[in-house]
């Protein structure tokens, strides 16, 4: 694997991307993202539907098929045309198939018309605990970074989907400590882009890795910021290895996540001044190293 992109919070790829435009348009018409949305978590929410043995059968359902009102942003920060899998070249140790966000975002432009071309932002890494993506790590610089990347061009970053905490059901002091971690996870993120009230839709567990998932989703559906919307997974169908959603799992899912949001959403602003906030940022994350 490339160590570059293995590590692509390093300081030659930081001070790159303060010193550029940031963000590319070159691979879409002329199409910019109004309403930006960031994919974070573990590989629920990268996307494991279809997967089997390392293989994905290369089933796109209905409500997962790409649309020109729809974008993503890729691993070198181009916009491009979305379409599954959407993490692909991000969460590149694993084989990637059907996630939530293609169906989320084709749900948003069926109901709410005026939103505009929605960027999608991928960010998931799949086997990751809540600790690894706490301020300052390479998983939390890296989100910051990406978002940040995709406001060059006015769009709004409108919210976050979140996935995540299987692997933290596997140890006892993990699944204790997981609400804490989690309430400033979310804290930090929405401090870090300026917008202390940002829309964020977490999922509630479906299912976990070791014996504490019961733990693990009591914090999750406790959590008590606002404009913090919990959907629950639970009931969803699991894949044969019991912990990933299949792609019709992904597509209920998908729907759920459009419903949270929409009850949210609002046009809260985001500093305009990117370049600025990228150069701070990327001082702050070497001082802190």
């Amino acid at each position: 694997m490339n160590k570059s992109r293995a590590n692509p919070s390093n300081l030659i790829w930081l001070m790159l991307l303060t010193s550029s435009n940031l963000v590319s348009t070159q691979n879409v018409s002329h199409a910019k993202p109004k309403s930006i949305f960031i994919l974070a978590g573990q590989s629920n929410m990268s996307g494991r539907g279809g997967v089997t043995n390392g293989t994905w059968d290369g089933i796109v359902p209905p409500q997962c098929q790409s649309n020109s009102q729809i974008l993503r942003l890729n691993y070198e920060l181009k916009w491009e045309t979305a379409h599954e899998p959407l993490h692909r070249d991000i969460n590149v140790n694993k084989t990637c198939g059907i996630g939530p966000g293609m169906v989320f975002a084709n749900s948003i432009l069926e109901r709410e018309c005026g939103i505009g071309v929605i960027g999608l932002v991928p960010c998931a890494i799949g086997g990751t605990s809540i600790s690894k993506w706490a301020r300052g790590s390479r998983l939390y610089n890296q989100l910051v970074v990406r978002a940040w990347a995709t406001l060059n061009h006015g769009g709004l970053i409108r919210g976050i989907l979140w996935y995540q905490g299987e692997s933290d059901t596997e140890n006892r002091d993990d699944a204790r400590l997981y609400k804490g971690r989690l309430k400033k996870f979310f804290t930090d993120v929405r401090s870090d882009l300026k917008s202390p009230m940002l829309p964020v839709v977490q999922v509630a567990l479906a299912s976990g890795k070791g014996k504490y998932l019961h733990v693990v989703r009591k914090a999750q559906l406790e959590i008590d910021l606002p404009n913090v919307r919990c959907v629950d997974a639970k009931g969803l169908q699991l894949q044969p290895d019991g912990l990933h959603l299949g792609s019709a799992a992904q597509v209920q899912l998908g729907k759920m996540l459009a419903d949270a949001f929409l009850q949210i959403m609002a046009p809260l602003p985001v500093q305009s001044n990117p370049s600025k906030r990228f150069h701070n940022f990327f001082l702050n994350c070497n001082r802190n190293k």
